[in-house]
């Protein structure tokens, strides 16, 4: 697939999203409104709930789940069945779930936070202690780096 950046700009792109305060999900997905066709209103209200590793659930990484939206829409199957399809595309999702925790040690939210499980529901100021002590920003880039490279590769 021709992308209209290269991989590495996707992950800079998502970060500064990030940092604009969209959640990891989100920050991910919007990366990529220029192949996925999406508004921008319509991509950020779709990953909405994949911030937090699923709503504060800490499952998940949010980055991940954006990781994995992106596919869906430009490399994903429609057909329910398209059996053949659908085992090519969890192939693809279960690769880069493997490449992601290769490179950070886990694709669950809690496990790369340190945390214990569920948050409170009230998201944390978006602070420079926050950004200190929370590798979000790099996971986010990561997995938009990640997809962007499967992208380029898949035919």
């Amino acid at each position: 697939m021709k992308l209209n950046l290269t991989p590495e700009e996707y992950g800079k792109k998502a970060r500064a999203l990030f940092e604009e305060g969209y959640n990891c999900a989100q920050a991910v997905f919007l990366a990529f409104d220029d192949i996925t066709g999406f508004d921008r209103k319509t991509a950020a209200m779709l990953s909405s709930s994949f911030g937090g590793g699923m709503g504060r659930l800490r499952e998940v990484c949010g980055a991940v789940s954006g990781m994995f939206m992106v596919t869906g829409t430009v490399v994903g199957y429609s057909d329910p069945k398209a059996k053949e399809e659908k085992a090519d595309h969890y192939a693809l999702i279960q690769k880069l779930a493997s490449d992601f925790s290769k490179k950070n040690g886990s694709y669950i939210c809690r496990e790369l936070l340190g945390l214990p499980g569920a948050s409170a529901p009230v998201p944390e100021e978006r602070t420079a202690q926050y950004y200190m002590r929370r590798p979000c920003a790099d996971y986010v880039e990561c997995a938009a780096t990640l997809v962007a490279e499967e992208l380029v590769n898949h035919n």
